[in-house]
């Protein structure tokens, strides 16, 4: 059987690992493309951080021509306890509707939570908060908050467990 080739719709190094951990089990060729997520730079809600990471993944496999897309996107939600940040993933391929996921939540600390509502975008804001330069493409939010216990790309490879977990059992289901 010929190697699935995967594309990934970001050259984020934190989003390629985890792609790649996620389907470290089987043969696969993996390719990385700047696919524009079409939603704001800071996504803030589930609902556009979703939209962000299906677009993603749809233009992946399209623009890539592959066997399957993948689109990861990092977002923040509003609740009644503040403002969370959320990480949502898609999977598409050809045939079938989109497969979504969702990771960790943890609050934002207020004076992070204040740039972001000013308009900013939590990587910037996070390089000035953590006094680190490209923290989105390494620890991530996440990473930094947690004083490295859970990594961005541990939150991403978590996500795309989770979306290669449902697409090989609906690929079970066709067999």
């Amino acid at each position: 059987m010929a190697a699935m080739k995967i594309i990934i719709g970001s050259r984020n190094p934190a989003k390629i690992a985890a792609v790649k951990k996620g389907f470290s089990h089987q043969e696969a060729e993996f390719r990385s493309l700047d696919i524009p997520s079409g939603v704001n730079e800071q996504p803030f809600s589930d609902e556009e951080t979703i939209k962000g990471a299906i677009n993603r993944a749809l233009g992946a496999l399209q623009e890539g021509k592959g066997d399957i897309g993948i689109g990861l996107e990092g977002g923040v939600q509003e609740t009644s306890h503040g403002l969370l940040i959320c990480n949502w993933g898609a999977l598409a391929a050809q045939g079938m509707e989109p497969i979504i996921a969702g990771g960790a939540r943890i609050l934002l600390p207020k004076e992070i939570v204040a740039r972001l509502r000013a308009g900013e975008e939590l990587g910037p804001v996070m390089e000035v908060y953590a006094k680190k330069k490209n923290v989105s493409k390494q620890e991530g939010a996440i990473g930094v908050l947690t004083n490295g216990m859970v990594t961005r790309a541990d939150m991403f490879t978590h996500v795309m467990n989770l979306l290669v977990g449902q697409f090989t059992y609906q690929q079970k289901d066709k067999e």
